[in-house]
């Protein structure tokens, strides 16, 4: 009955996020038949406590049966129980987890989390376990946003060549040619994830002053980047991969260990100006230019970065609040859209998404 409805006409699904800046919870209410969007609706964040992201970056790089995985599973659903228990209207929900490790080309990818027991405990259909599918087929498994993206850039009339640029943990990016009529056409989209973005940043920060983010981007504002570290990161051959193409946080580790003896504000600078390198060279892989950059994600809150990506893309960039959109739960959004999307068995990754050979449903929905 329930995707009758979505076949007839927009739903309201509750989207979920708990990325890999490990910050908490994003949920978001989203109206879709999970091809167009109808409207937004209420959203709310539940942050993790210092705790429980002790408990979760224990389980980093883990998979399941591996140590320290149950307990970080059990801090996921909670946490998402505590938060979307408190919205009222949803029809379904969208349920990403937590992402503990990601190797689609060797183990898979692993996130943590429960639909089943998130759907006991809300009483409503859950969608979840968006990315095993596409692993499975070939796929990267990441990123699962654009098709989301491509719908955002009909929403807010984009008639030329644009690109979602969502700066998490780790960077990803969507060029969207507006003029295709469907997400899955030949050459309407291209998206792939292009390095590290805030997770060096925040680590440095919880290392070195025990604070979670280099707020405002001021400890970077005050250093130099490092022309050393940055060449060696430039030289990294994932940048010289075709895309798609998707990274585990902790993917350049090598970047890590080269700003460890650099001076605070110089090691937060080197950081901030090697997510900026990432995306300046994953544009080069597009297939056109984009007429303008929309960021989104907590690296827009960085004024370093959102200044070096001006000076170095040579297009306009601007946060997703420039055209009416909230950068702290689009990827919240977008999971309430792909729910809708797996309840109706439309496809949320193909070949120019996670390189998957073919367009793919995902998901799996837990009464």
């Amino acid at each position: 009955m329930l995707r009758q409805r979505a076949e007839a006409g927009p739903i309201w699904a509750l989207g979920s996020m708990s990325g890999t800046s490990l910050d908490g919870v994003d949920a978001a209410m989203i109206l879709t038949d999970g091809v167009q969007i109808t409207d937004f609706g209420a959203t709310g964040y539940r942050a993790y406590t210092e705790a429980e992201r002790a408990v979760l970056r224990a389980g980093l790089g883990r998979w399941p049966g591996e140590p320290a995985v149950a307990a970080a599973a059990e801090v996921v659903d909670r946490a998402h129980l505590a938060l979307l228990s408190g919205f009222d209207g949803a029809d379904l929900v969208g349920f990403h987890g937590q992402t503990l490790a990601h190797e689609p080309a060797m183990r898979g990818t692993h996130q943590a989390g429960e639909g089943a027991k998130l759907a006991q405990g809300l009483g409503l259909p859950v969608a979840w376990d968006f990315r095993s599918a596409d692993v499975a087929a070939g796929g990267q498994g990441a990123p699962l946003a654009p098709v989301f993206h491509f719908a955002l850039a009909q929403r807010i009339g984009a008639t030329a060549p644009v690109v979602f640029l969502n700066l998490g943990g780790v960077g990803n990016l969507t060029w969207i040619d507006p003029e295709k009529t469907s997400p899955f056409d030949p050459g309407a989209m291209l998206a792939f994830d292009t390095g590290p973005a805030n997770a060096p940043i925040n680590d440095l920060m919880r290392r070195r002053f025990g604070v979670d983010l280099d707020i405002d981007g001021a400890l970077a504002a005050a250093g130099i980047a490092d022309d050393r570290v940055l060449a060696r990161f430039a030289a990294h051959p994932y940048f010289d991969q075709p895309a798609p193409k998707s990274l585990d946080r902790d993917a350049f580790a090598q970047l890590t260990a080269d700003v460890a003896t650099l001076p605070d504000a110089c090691a937060a600078a080197t950081l901030a100006h090697a997510a900026v390198i990432g995306v300046a060279r994953g544009l080069q892989l597009c297939p056109a230019p984009a007429v303008r950059v929309l960021v989104t994600g907590g690296g827009r809150r960085n004024p370093v970065i959102m200044r070096d990506l001006a000076q170095t893309l040579g297009c306009s960039v601007a946060p997703v609040e420039d055209v009416g959109l909230d950068g702290d739960m689009l990827e919240a959004q977008a999971f309430g859209f792909l729910a809708v999307r797996c309840l109706r068995g439309l496809p949320i990754s193909g070949p120019s998404t996670t390189a998957v050979s073919v367009a793919l449903t995902g998901g799996q929905i837990a009464d």
